[in-house]
Protein backbone atom coordinates (compact mmCIF):
# COMPACT_ATOMS: atom_id res chain seq x y z
CA UNK A 1 0.00 0.00 0.00
CA UNK A 2 1.19 3.53 -0.87
CA UNK A 3 0.09 6.74 0.67
CA UNK A 4 0.81 9.93 -0.99
CA UNK A 5 -0.22 13.69 -0.19
CA UNK A 6 -0.64 15.69 -2.88
CA UNK A 7 -2.03 19.28 -3.14
CA UNK A 8 -5.42 19.02 -0.34
CA UNK A 9 -5.90 15.35 -1.36
CA UNK A 10 -4.57 11.66 -0.15
CA UNK A 11 -3.76 8.85 -2.94
CA UNK A 12 -4.14 5.57 -1.75
CA UNK A 13 -2.71 2.97 -3.87
CA UNK A 14 -3.42 -0.58 -2.36
CA UNK A 15 -3.05 -4.32 -4.45
CA UNK A 16 -6.03 -5.75 -6.34
CA UNK A 17 -5.68 -8.48 -4.52
CA UNK A 18 -7.97 -6.49 -1.43
CA UNK A 19 -11.31 -7.80 -1.00
CA UNK A 20 -13.18 -5.08 -2.97
CA UNK A 21 -16.34 -4.76 -0.47
CA UNK A 22 -13.53 -4.19 2.44
CA UNK A 23 -12.33 -1.53 0.80
CA UNK A 24 -15.91 -0.20 0.22
CA UNK A 25 -16.54 -0.36 3.88
CA UNK A 26 -13.02 1.33 4.37
CA UNK A 27 -13.81 4.83 1.94
CA UNK A 28 -17.70 4.54 3.37
CA UNK A 29 -15.94 4.93 6.93
CA UNK A 30 -13.09 7.53 5.55
CA UNK A 31 -16.54 9.20 3.63
CA UNK A 32 -18.31 9.55 6.62
CA UNK A 33 -15.35 11.10 8.65
CA UNK A 34 -15.27 13.74 5.87
CA UNK A 35 -18.53 15.31 6.07
CA UNK A 36 -18.83 14.58 10.19
CA UNK A 37 -15.38 16.76 10.23
CA UNK A 38 -17.23 19.77 8.42
CA UNK A 39 -19.98 19.52 10.56
CA UNK A 40 -21.52 22.54 13.11
CA UNK A 41 -24.08 19.84 14.44
CA UNK A 42 -24.24 20.13 18.19
CA UNK A 43 -24.59 16.85 20.37
CA UNK A 44 -27.96 17.83 20.57
CA UNK A 45 -28.95 18.71 17.18
CA UNK A 46 -27.61 15.24 16.82
CA UNK A 47 -29.72 13.98 19.57
CA UNK A 48 -33.04 15.67 18.51
CA UNK A 49 -32.55 14.01 14.87
CA UNK A 50 -32.34 10.89 16.65
CA UNK A 51 -35.40 10.59 18.16
CA UNK A 52 -37.11 12.71 15.45
CA UNK A 53 -36.40 9.76 13.30
CA UNK A 54 -36.99 7.01 15.94
CA UNK A 55 -40.29 8.29 16.86
CA UNK A 56 -41.43 8.66 12.93
CA UNK A 57 -40.38 5.02 12.24
CA UNK A 58 -42.05 3.77 15.58
CA UNK A 59 -45.00 5.42 14.38
CA UNK A 60 -45.25 3.63 11.50
CA UNK A 61 -44.27 0.37 12.53
CA UNK A 62 -45.61 -0.42 16.21
CA UNK A 63 -48.31 -2.23 14.25
CA UNK A 64 -46.38 -4.46 13.42
CA UNK A 65 -45.38 -5.28 17.03
CA UNK A 66 -48.22 -4.06 19.21
CA UNK A 67 -51.39 -5.80 17.81
CA UNK A 68 -54.58 -3.59 17.57
CA UNK A 69 -56.21 -2.51 20.66
CA UNK A 70 -53.47 -3.00 23.25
Amino acid sequence: MIIESKDNEIIIRISSDVNLDDIQKSLDFIRYKELVSKSIATDSDIQKLADDVNQSWWDRNKSKYIPAGK
